[in-house]
This record gives C-alpha cells, sequence and structure tokens, in this order.
C-alpha cells in the first residue's frame, strides 16, 4: 500500500525550518542553507503544495536504516527539473542547486525502484479526477518516435531506423484520451513497432484494468490485432490514413499522442538521446510530463457550469 508524506507536526532538526518538505522536518536539510527560486523550471509555491503531499515517504523515515537526508526535498526536485527542461550534464549543475551528485543518487534511486513513475501516476490520477474522469482510462493512443542518440549510447541499445532515416533510439508511447501518460518503453530505433508494442500493451493493461481500447496507425496492424484481443482483452482499432489525402491532415485521436511527442522535444533533454542505460531514458520522460503535470494542477481551474 502506497506511503506519502506524514503531515502531522513534529519537532525540527532546526530552530527555525523554511520548508516543509521531509528532509527539513525529520532530516538534516536544515544545516544548508536556502536557495533564490530563478529558473523557470523551478517549483511554484502552488506547484510545491501539490507535489508534497504525493511525495512517498523515504526510507530512513520508515525505519529502513541510512542516514536521513541532508538536502531539501523541493530542492532537489528543483534541480531534475532543471536538468531535464534545459538539457544540461549532470555535471553542470548550477552551484546554487544541491551538489550534482546528490541530485543524480535521488534521480537514480527513484529509476530504479520505480518511484517516479508512481510519482507521475499520481499526478496523472489527480489532473484525471480534476477533469471530471475517473482515475483509471479506458482508452488510449499509442505510437512510437525515433530520435537521435548521442555517442553514449553503446551499440546495444541503439540502432537505425531505415523509414525515418535516424540512427539512435525509439521512444514507444501509450497516452490516455488527454495526452498524459500511461506507458514509455524505450529501445532501439531498428526494433519494430508491433514487437515493442505487444510488451508495452501487456505492461499498460496490467497497470490499467479498466483499458479497453487503444488506438494506433496502420504500422500496428496485422497478429498484433488480434493477438491483443485474445490475450489482454483490448481492441487494438487502427485509424488509417485514406490514400486520396494530400498534405498534412489531423487524423481523429491520432493527433493526442503526436502533441505529447511536441511536449517532449520541447524539454531539451530529450531532443536527442543522452543517456547510458534505456532505464534513465524512460525516467527522463516521466520527468518531462512531471513539469507539464504540476504546472497544469497548480493552474486555477474554472469552475463548471
Amino acid at each position: 500500500m502506497p506511503q506519502f508524506y506524514v503531515l502531522t507536526p513534529l519537532e525540527f532538526n532546526s530552530a527555525a525550518p523554511t520548508c516543509d518538505c521531509a528532509a527539513h522536518r525529520f532530516g538534516n536539510a536544515a544545516d544548508h542553507p536556502e536557495r533564490v527560486r530563478r529558473y523557470p523550471s523551478d517549483m511554484t509555491d502552488a506547484e510545491w503544495a501539490v507535489v508534497r503531499p504525493l511525495l512517498s515517504v523515504p526510507g530512513w523515515l520508515r525505519g529502513r536504516g541510512g542516514q536521513p537526508e541532508a538536502y531539501c526535498h523541493r530542492q532537489i526536485l528543483d534541480a531534475i527539473r532543471y536538468l531535464v527542461d534545459n538539457g544540461i550534464k549532470w555535471r553542470a549543475m548550477p552551484a546554487d542547486f544541491p551538489p550534482w551528485d546528490r541530485a543524480y543518487a535521488f534521480f537514480r534511486r527513484w529509476r530504479d525502484h520505480a518511484l517516479v513513475k508512481e510519482f507521475h501516476d499520481r499526478l496523472r490520477s489527480g489532473i484525471r479526477e480534476r477533469e471530471g474522469r475517473d482515475a483509471q482510462p479506458t482508452a488510449g493512443v499509442i505510437d512510437s518516435q525515433s530520435v537521435k542518440a548521442d555517442a553514449v549510447v553503446g551499440s546495444d541499445s541503439r540502432g537505425f531506423d531505415g523509414g525515418k532515416l535516424i540512427n539512435g533510439r525509439k521512444r514507444h508511447v501509450v497516452v490516455d484520451t488527454l495526452g498524459l501518460l500511461l506507458g514509455v518503453m524505450v529501445t532501439a530505433a531498428d526494433t519494430g513497432d508491433r514487437a515493442a508494442a505487444q510488451i508495452l500493451l501487456e505492461r499498460v493493461s496490467d497497470a490499467h484494468h479498466r483499458l479497453a481500447l487503444v488506438r494506433a496507425d496502420g504500422g500496428y496492424s496485422g497478429p498484433l490485432v488480434e493477438y491483443c484481443l485474445a490475450t489482454l482483452a483490448l481492441v487494438l482499432a487502427i485509424v488509417r490514413r485514406s490514400d486520396d489525402m494530400r498534405g498534412f491532415v489531423v487524423l481523429p485521436k491520432r493527433w493526442i499522442v503526436e502533441r505529447l511527442f511536441a511536449h517532449l522535444m520541447r524539454t531539451r533533454r530529450l531532443a536527442r538521446d543522452y543517456e547510458r542505460r534505456t532505464t534513465s531514458a524512460e525516467a527522463m520522460i516521466y520527468w518531462s510530463m512531471t513539469l507539464l503535470m504540476t504546472r497544469r494542477l497548480a493552474r486555477p481551474h474554472p469552475a463548471r457550469a
């Protein structure tokens, strides 16, 4: 059962705490000075009010051992958001953030224990409920995007996409009808869409039991349609482009996933794949989506008539 931040008051390690994160309230973060928020990627107070209750309780606070954290969670999150949004190297982290190795250790821990996905899913559920939707989606859209890979990407996880003429990796994603991410898998660019979709759709259907319909383009047609229906109890609807269409034409529902790809490409760390591991590349995509969702949740929501 997921555990969240404890909201009951407790004595602080510092006489004058300036932040309400767990590292300040129960750890040693108060020993380090506060930073002035100055970057566009920094969380506003409204965003932090949304984010804080959704963070997982640290292991050291649950009696699992380890030392209490020494750096503010809000500052660590802002550091990772800055890296993802601006596309810098870890070692090029601005000096007003916590040390880069502490920020990377936080990123690595959240990646390896799927905490970033858990955090992302809580934000997505919050947006869906705010829009009057059920937390669990019933329909989605699947597609893939090939991106060039940096030189640090090894030959074991990169390939050449002959259709897009791109040497790098491919991002396979499933989104809901609001354009929010349901699942992602990063592979070499020469991996076929159908082969990757079979694995990804199995993961997504296991995580979202109410999912009944997924739309896709013609590249996913064939045996995959029958497999999804027979094995996953999932209807894979192929939205085809008519042969008499000329130029750019918006196809029903398929544009939703293209909007997500556009957001990812505006996040500079994702304009090219710089990650040595595919799990890191997937984590970067989840972090990019958290930027989008925290801003949306912090935005005043107009009252429904």
